[in-house]
């Protein structure tokens, strides 16, 4: 039976589970299926009655019984409450089970019916708890869910306790959920069996907050507000909601510098406490929370001269985490700071940042406080902020560059020098840097609601579509707007024009097109003394022409070179540094493509330019993927995915990317679902450019899962695309020997042949060495399908050897196993042993799982060629060559497995084959070919 109590959660509340708990999830899942307890604990509102629903709803449906108790703090001064809970509605089926006495002890504690205690009744209630489960486990398998373990009463406790660590192998598994701090659990798992894994919930990180928060409706919010938001809940999924909730409710987003609002509900859950404190511990804490790194040398500078006692004070009830001789004032959670600042009268916080505008010892800090301390304009604060705000872009803060400018044009009088909304543009363009493009956008769209100077207006559309991203077609009406205010000017024209170069690239996908606009824009810039939009253009312009293989892109990058330079467009993502990383990457230069890119991003980290860390980071993986660094390509594009996700830029492009390495040293599946949501973003942004990219990530994804037909859809998909799109050098993508590889697994060498003799084309053209090797590598199963194995097995060796010298290892291994395969059966070598060396040094486990199989699957002896008799020779004329093919290894005793491994085609395209052979020779099955090799022929 299954005593019901409501453990299900509505299936709505599922998806707040698998939000950053996947991994705890999984375990705790495993541990119960192995029959064993499971204890979740951390701190409150981190989520532990949720996923103790979960797992209870999960797991539930496996046990006959289930128990449940829910213990409250206001009734665990209760005596055996938990227990009556647990047992009350199976008293009666197991009561005649026990013996007279523990029957009395227990009937009494559950009922009340009589007086009973630990302390008079304490072993029959002891041993009575132990019968009772033992009597439901004859029957069953029990499990018992408690929540908030905190609040059982004490003579529960004891008794489930005792129970739990004499249960031995007896079918009874505790789910529990307890509230601690720190690792404080050790006296739960005590009282728990012997086998309980213990499962701390952690807080969630950015990305998993900002899941949350868009799953329960709080969506749109700007990445500066949920960084906010992750920062003061500490990643506490509870306080996280409750602060979307509060941002929800508020008219007026908080402004720049502000805190954010801290609902009634997290603010009496945090500042319980704070009425135990003195008004002047109150004032030195409001100062703490007011400051941006408080220690107690500020605060003493700050004027509170009794620091030490009143934060040790605050230390003791709890509200500090620091020790009052050290330095740091650190707050036990971030919360507290938050709601003890919320709760201070205006005119209180106000003094706190004033006293900290003068104690603070970074210039930074100074002005920050110094404009939350002033109300109104203000010509000299605003000259301060700008400063500062300028002092923390040099550092490498754009988001904190961001917010001061913001504050400097609040305090910058209406006719101020500068404008109030040059200031807002340039913070704008800050935040763009800093990844946070939804502030960014409405802070230009704002400015343009008022904006009548044409340069202001321009540089403003400039935000709006630099804000849009991939999706440039979702503003397509901003650029006749841009051309308008532009007028005849050139140095405006230019940078509308360059950011037409984008679209015709991006939303046309014309690379032809989109080299002229950039060479368009090039000249413009030129004309206006634009250096920098100059040097941007040359290196779209170069970009555009390495993709097509157009022969001026080396000489487009040496013009990029040129001095004079620009710092910002040297190490921006679409700068020259980017186009001659690129050109080195696609010409075979692996190690300077590698010692490029990794100066590119330590230096954008250095500037805080995420947008250009998210591709940088992926850039480097990609170098280390080519490199056959399978391992480090996997940690840095998952790193860069996770940093896309974060920020939201970059999401399609990271995610082929990441599908591309964990193909290669990861989960195919994983990297089947990432190459799919990286087609599903470029086809949402109508970006075809990126569409081929991720569609032949697919199509790699497919082979090495062993889906060909699906990856020749997928790469057929890709071919046309890129013709369309004017696309020639085959390094670009570099799919053109997956999909040869592909054709010839279902049985379609001649098209993979046309792909390769047109492929090699432009290889030759471009001196693209790489390529070439892999062409071959295609070829020789080409060759091997048709029936040609000597020349194929030359031509493996060779490729082998070529793709070894230029650093290519994991198509080096890829090399060395298709040469296995092919000397299977076939007298000489046959071990496997050298690609899955190859395979297991690049760190390749997909690939090496291929190899085991093929290994395992191989014949220990295979019968040669020449030994088919003359009839059977005879017999076979009338067969197309994959037929006769196929109809000599059957002959040989190869298995259908064998058959595809030798001839590079699928097991599907061997039986299909196989089908046509015995419709034309007139036989039945294989057994009938096999006469035919012993000269009998079947009737």
């Amino acid at each position: 039976m299954t005593v019901r109590r409501d453990f299900k959660e509505p299936a709505r509340c599922r998806p707040d589970l698998v939000i950053g708990r996947d991994e705890l999830f999984t375990a705790a899942q495993d541990q119960l299926a192995r029959g064993g307890s499971v204890l979740l604990h951390g701190p409150a509102g981190i989520g532990k009655s949720t996923v103790l629903r979960a797992l209870a709803a999960d797991y539930g449906e496996a046990a006959r019984t289930v128990l449940r108790c829910s213990a409250t703090e206001s009734e665990s001064h209760l005596p055996f409450l938990a227990l009556a809970d647990l047992f009350g509605l199976v008293l009666g089926e197991i009561s005649d089970k026990l013996p007279a006495a523990q029957r009395t002890a227990l009937e009494s504690a559950l009922t009340g019916r009589g007086e009973s205690t630990l302390q008079r009744d304490g072993l029959a209630l002891r041993l009575a708890v132990l019968s009772a489960l033992r009597a439901l486990a004859a029957e069953g398998p029990v499990l018992l869910v408690a929540d908030d373990l905190q609040w059982l009463d004490s003579a529960s406790a004891e008794l489930l306790g005792f129970a739990a660590r004499r249960l031995g192998d007896t079918p009874v598994q505790l789910l529990c959920a307890v509230r601690t701090e720190d690792q404080e659990y050790d006296r739960h798992l005590r009282a728990s069996p012997p086998d309980t894994l213990a499962v701390r919930l952690n807080p969630l990180s950015r990305a998993q907050v900002s899941a949350l928060l868009d799953h329960r409706g709080y969506t749109d919010l700007p990445r500066s507000t949920m960084r906010e938001i992750h920062r003061t809940s500490g990643g506490n999924p509870l306080f996280a909601l409750e602060l979307g909730r509060a941002l929800g409710e508020s008219p007026t987003p908080p402004r720049p510098g502000e805190p954010l609002p801290v609902p009634t509900s997290l603010r009496a859950l945090v500042l319980s406490r704070l009425d135990m404190l003195s008004d002047e511990a109150r004032r030195t804490l409001l100062v703490a929370s007011a400051g941006a790194r408080p220690s107690l040398a500020l605060l003493h500078a700050a004027g509170r001269e009794n620091a030490e006692a009143e934060t040790a004070q605050a230390a003791a009830l709890g509200l500090l985490a620091t020790e009052p001789e050290g330095p740091a004032v650190r707050f036990a959670h971030p919360l507290i700071s938050a709601a003890l600042y919320a709760e201070a009268p205006a005119q209180e916080r106000r003094a706190a940042h004033a006293a900290l505008s003068t104690a603070a010892s970074d210039p930074i800090e100074r002005a920050r406080n110094l404009a939350l301390a002033t109300t109104g304009t203000d010509p000299e604060v605003a000259a301060r902020l700008a400063e500062a705000a300028a002092l923390a872009r040099d550092r490498g803060a754009p988001s904190v560059a961001a917010s001061l400018g913001l504050l400097a044009a609040r305090h910058t009088p209406p006719h101020g020098t500068p404008a109030p909304d040059d200031r807002r543009l340039q913070a704008a363009e800050d935040a763009i840097t800093a990844g946070e493009v939804d502030l960014a956008r409405d802070i230009a769209r704002e400015v343009l609601t008022r904006a009548t100077v044409p340069a202001e207006r321009i540089r403003a559309w400039e935000v709006v579509i630099e804000a849009a991203g991939q999706s440039l077609g979702e503003v397509d009406a901003v650029f006749p707007q841009a051309l308008a205010d532009a007028g005849d000017d050139p140095r405006l024209l230019a940078l509308v024009h360059y950011r037409l170069a984008w679209r015709k690239l991006i939303v046309e996908g014309d690379f032809a097109e989109a080299r002229e606009e950039a060479a368009h824009t090039a000249d413009l810039a030129a004309r206006g003394d634009d250096r920098r939009t100059e040097l941007m253009a040359l290196s779209f312009q170069a970009s555009t022409e390495t993709l097509m293989g157009h022969p001026n892109a080396p000489a487009t990058i040496r013009r990029a070179l040129k001095e004079p330079q620009d710092p910002y467009v040297a190490c921006h993502h679409n700068g020259v540094g980017s186009a001659r990383f690129r050109w080195l990457l696609m010409s075979d230069q692996l190690p300077e493509a590698r010692s490029t890119i990794t100066a590119l991003l330590r230096e954008v980290r250095r500037r805080g330019m995420v947008e250009s860390e998210v591709h940088f980071q992926r850039f480097l993986a990609e170098t280390e993927l080519r490199s056959g660094h399978c391992g480090r390509a996997l940690d840095l594009a998952r790193e860069s995915l996770r940093l896309a996700r974060d920020s939201g830029i970059g999401l399609g492009a990271s995610a082929m990317l990441t599908s591309l390495a964990e193909a290669s040293g990861g989960d195919v599946d994983r990297a089947l679902a990432l190459a799919r949501e990286a087609a599903d973003h470029a086809e949402e942004d109508g970006d075809q450019v990126y569409l081929s990219r991720a569609l032949a990530a697919l199509g790699h994804a497919q082979l090495v899962a062993g889906d060909a037909a699906g990856a020749v859809g997928s790469l057929r998909r890709v071919r046309e695309l890129e013709t369309g799109l004017g696309i020639t050098d085959p390094a670009r993508g570099r799919w053109q020997g997956d999909l040869a590889e592909a054709l010839v697994r279902v049985g379609e060498p001649s098209e993979a042949q046309d792909v390769i003799d047109v492929t090699r084309e432009h290889a030759l053209r471009l001196s693209r060495e790489s390529v070439l090797a892999v062409l071959d590598r295609a070829e020789a199963m080409v060759r091997a399908a048709l029936g040609d194995h000597e020349a194929a097995l030359s031509r493996l060796t060779s490729v082998q050897d070529r793709l070894a010298k230029l650093g290519y290892g994991l198509e080096e291994a890829r090399a060395a196993f298709a040469l296995a395969r092919l000397r299977t059966g076939r007298p000489g070598p046959t071990s496997y042993d050298e690609a899955a060396r190859l395979f297991r040094r690049c760190r390749a486990l997909p690939w090496l799982r291929q190899v085991e199989a093929a290994a395992a699957a191989a014949a220990p002896e295979t019968v040669a060629v020449a030994r088919q008799t003359a009839p059977a020779s005879d017999a076979l004329e009338g067969l197309a060559s994959m037929e006769r093919q196929v109809a000599a290894l059957v002959m040989e005793g190869a298995t259908n497995r064998e058959i595809a491994a030798r001839l590079f085609i699928s097991v599907k395209t061997v039986e299909a084959t196989l089908t046509r052979v015995y419709r034309k020779l007139g036989i039945r099955s294989r057994v009938d070919i096999v006469r035919l090799a012993a000269g009998r022929h079947a009737k």
